[in-house]
């Protein structure tokens, strides 16, 4: 039988982890219930039909998960990784769908929403959230609930409710190595019988693994301060309004990539500073305990504020609800590049630049510091109406969603990217004009300024209607659910490229985009020479309009197994990507373009020297997903053993796909690269194998391929690409031991072990022997003490935790686009070591 509790019962139940376990006080051992909204309805995880890992506050204890990068490790089918130059940025991949960049003009087609409220931008994903009391990761597609862009999945992050019942007090402080120190603090304060508010602070710091020799700061070091109040006013037995207002800011320091490979692959427009570039950096496939930056490394800071007001009624028969929201996002992240000698003749930053070129473009002595900055505005409002019909066989959700938001990428004034000396026997002659070029300091001096504007509205109108049939006891369930999604984008990029060749020994600059004399000189030097670069005002906008059906028949099999199949749809808008450096074709633009935004350049060659046909202005069109999934909810042996499986096929359309163009160090093209398919099987199991131990284990087989893709001229390019982040295996295997108890608390221990087996790192085929990223496994453990009287109403908990406990060495993102290395990694985190001390009140 379905088991759906009412909102208002099911806000005080203490959710257990699906992937752990809450045993219940009785003679027997048996697993608890695990409650979950992954439905938008408060329901038993094992009567929800979803590929489904939830995380309680017991498991998030346990664990050490304080925010969403932490859980990367421990549910199959997921991974995240930082973004390469920013680091409070996630890229979120699940059965292997994700996305590699970070624009404001591409979304994520992995949903984040924090109690029920889309985050549509996925910087700032790595804060940590001062009071969470659930985390749900949704396997697969997820298109009739929660909308687009959830192609690949939904995280849905639960905070906790203010209630009336009692005042209650959390006080936890973690110490640990590399200077951690956090302090989380929340009370529940009841203010009268109907109304009471939630107070939740936090205060992390910690340093990172890798020293910076150089000026500045050092990688990886971090400081996060985030504030959060909750108010709940029970205006009636039937009425409820909640106000939730959260802060955070962050301020990190990126980490540099590591050089695994030097250079020896051609580097395009690099290519002529490669040979130096090589010698001005430091190679090793072991992780260094230190780098150096030329230039001060700079803070980056991310602040993050919101509102979020929810409005229930009950009636006898349904509910009304009201989700609205609004959200404010500023981040500016510095990040350097370089080879990590701390080289001033080899950068890759957008520090403070002076010479020749400076003058030439500006004419001041110096280009300045610039830290690029993203500034983000987001308002959502939801509808729902939800109940039951027809002697409450018909389980019904209907709702209205609206969405829009306004974003500025500024990464301006033009400012220093890029510069080198040029390698040893690059001319073949030796002057040009009377200018010596061998035997002096030339160099070539790379210049960039970027701003982009996007304004985006989404609509949507859905619906999930569950029937149960008055035959074979009530125990068939069928679900029909539809939505209609309506999404209207556009965007603004202006962008200037300057490349200079510098001639220090004369104090002269000349302007490669205007090579002059210098042209034939530079063409036999190996130089590929960058083309008009300049986007002034460049327009696109585009409508995307959407239908997604979902059917799923349940089986109750048992009162303790259901079975379950279903078939489900989803889709990702389009966009554009503001990395292309072309600006779009002048006839067949997939989009209405402004005047303005008509580029020249359809058959002009990319810098790869590719003619590819579409720029900026074309964008690219929205993904689709069909995908089917069968599977089973069990407890077993009078509920000691939970197994919940499935196996799941899913056919993608239109996907897109987005590669770093050969010789470049950020242009990218993003393209709709044509049909995937991906198949799998994921398992998570819980068993009380005796009284005191339960063992864990969750697993997932992921087998991903692009079946075809064709280019703009119809070339079949399907050998070309693979996915990004799909591991073949990935599981985690655990046991929680009661060691003792008594009066006095009590003794457990945990044990986990996070395997993921190897996984591309890019989606071109041809560059993977470069950014292929490796297996690893980490052993983590943890011993508690919990429990523990301390005063009246008082009880203190203390864990001494370590996670990585054997220091592997792994990586967690790779690239090859760099001047001096063909292969350059992020390392994951190594030993990490510390102690909680909790007091609940």
């Amino acid at each position: 039988m379905k088991r759906t509790l009412p909102v208002t019962a099911g806000l005080c139940l203490i959710a257990a982890s699906a992937s752990s376990h809450v045993i219940a006080q009785s003679a027997t051992r048996t697993l608890e219930e695990v409650i979950v909204t992954a439905q938008k309805k408060t329901e038993s995880l094992q009567d929800t039909p979803i590929s489904l890992t939830a995380f309680g506050e017991e498991r998030l204890e346990i664990d050490g998960i304080g925010s969403l990068v932490d859980i990367g490790s421990k549910v199959p089918s997921l991974t995240i990784e930082p973004f390469p130059i920013n680091n409070a940025t996630l890229r979120i991949f699940i059965r292997g769908i994700g996305i590699s960049d970070v624009q404001v003009t591409q979304d994520p087609p992995i949903g984040i929403y924090v109690d029920g409220v889309y985050i549509a931008r996925s910087t700032g994903t790595a804060l940590d959230v001062a009071e969470l009391q659930r985390i749900e990761v949704l396997r697969g597609p997820q298109g009739t609930l929660y909308g687009r862009n959830t192609t690949g999945g939904a995280i849905n992050l639960v905070t906790k409710r203010p209630t009336t019942e009692a005042f209650e007090l959390k006080q936890k402080f973690t110490l640990g190595n590399r200077g951690l120190l956090t302090s989380k603090t929340s009370a529940n304060v009841p203010i009268s019988d109907t109304v009471a508010a939630k107070l939740a602070y936090l205060h992390t710091e910690m340093e990172g693994f890798i020293e910076n020799t150089g000026p500045g700061g050092d990688f990886g070091d971090r400081e996060v301060d985030g504030f959060r109040i909750d108010l709940r006013w029970d205006i009636n037995d039937s009425t409820t309004l909640d106000y939730a207002y959260d802060s955070s800011d962050y301020e990190y320091y990126n980490y540099n990539y590591q050089s695994i490979r030097p250079a020896v692959q051609n580097k395009g427009q690099a290519e002529p500073v490669r040979e130096y570039a090589v010698s001005e950096s430091k190679h090793s496939d072991k992780r260094f305990t230190h780098m150096a930056t030329a230039r001060a490394f700079e803070p980056s800071i991310t602040e993050i504020e919101g509102h979020a007001l929810i409005f229930t009624k009950d009636f006898e028969n349904f509910q009304f609800k009201y989700v609205g929201a609004y959200r404010e996002l500023f981040d500016a992240a510095y990040a350097d590049l370089g080879g990590g000698l701390g080289s001033e003749d080899y950068r890759v930053d957008s520090n403070e630049y002076c010479g020749p070129a400076a003058r030439a473009q500006t004419g001041q002595d110096c280009l300045p510091l610039v830290v690029p900055e993203i500034s983000q505005e987001q308002t959502s409002h939801e509808l729902q109406l939800s109940g039951v019909l027809f002697d409450d066989s018909l389980d019904y959700i209907v709702g209205l969603y609206y969405f829009e938001e306004d974003a500025t990428e500024d990464n301006a004034p033009i400012h220093h990217q890029f510069s080198s000396k040029i390698s040893e026997g690059v001319f073949p002659v030796p002057a040009v004009g009377g200018v010596l070029l061998s035997g002096g300091d030339a160099r070539i001096v790379n210049m960039l300024s970027q701003r982009y504007d996007i304004a985006n509205t989404a609509k949507a109108v859905f619906g999930q209607f569950t029937w149960t049939p008055n035959i074979l006891d009530n125990r068939i369930h069928l679900t029909f659910g539809a939505r209609y999604s309506k999404d209207h984008r556009q965007a603004l990029k202006n962008q200037t490229d300057k490349t200079y060749l510098e001639l220090r020994n004369s104090n002269t600059a000349f302007d490669m985009q205007d090579a002059g004399a210098l042209q034939p000189v530079l063409a036999a030097g190996g130089f590929l020479l960058p083309g008009d670069r300049a986007f002034d005002n460049v327009f696109a906008a585009q409508d995307f309009t959407d239908s997604s059906f979902s059917f799923i028949a349940e089986f109750d099999l048992t009162e303790d197994i259901n079975l379950y199949g279903k078939f489900i749809q989803a889709y990702k808008s389009g966009g554009f990507n503001t990395r292309d450096p072309q600006r779009g074709s002048t006839g067949e633009a997939s989009g209405p373009n402004t005047p303005e935004g008509r580029g020249d350049d359809t058959d002009s060659e990319a810098p790869d020297g590719i003619v590819y046909g579409f720029g900026f202005a074309d964008g690219f069109e929205e993904e689709h997903v069909d995908s089917i999934e069968a599977g089973i909810k069990s407890e077993l042996m009078d509920r000691r053993l939970r197994v919940n499986a499935n196996i799941f096929y899913s056919e993608y359309t239109d996907i897109q796909l987005n590669f770093i163009l050969a010789g470049t160090v950020a242009d990218t093209k993003v393209t709709n690269a044509g049909e995937a398919e991906m198949r799998g099987l994921e398992a998570d199991v819980t068993f009380i194998a005796t009284d005191t131990i339960v063992l864990m284990l969750n697993y997932a087989f992921l087998d991903a391929e692009v079946t075809q893709a064709t280019d703009r001229q119809g070339n079949d390019v399907t050998d070309s690409f693979g996915f990004y982040s799909a591991p073949k295996h990935s599981y985690t295997a655990a046991a929680d031991i009661t060691l003792a108890a008594g009066d006095w608390g009590a003794m457990s221990a945990n044990i986990s072990y996070n395997y993921m087996a190897e996984r591309n790192g890019g989606v071109r085929s041809h560059n993977a022997v470069n950014t292929f990223i490796g297996e690893y496994g980490l052993l983590n453990g943890r011993l508690s003490l919990n429990d523990m009287p301390a005063g009246k109403h008082g009880a203190l908990n203390i864990g001494l935790w370590g996670k990585n406990l054997l220091d592997e060495e792994y990586e967690i993102t790779a690239i090859d686009n760099l001047p001096h290395s063909d292969r350059s990694v992020i390392w994951g985190e190594p030993r990490t070591y510390g102690v909680d001390i909790i007091y609940q009140y």
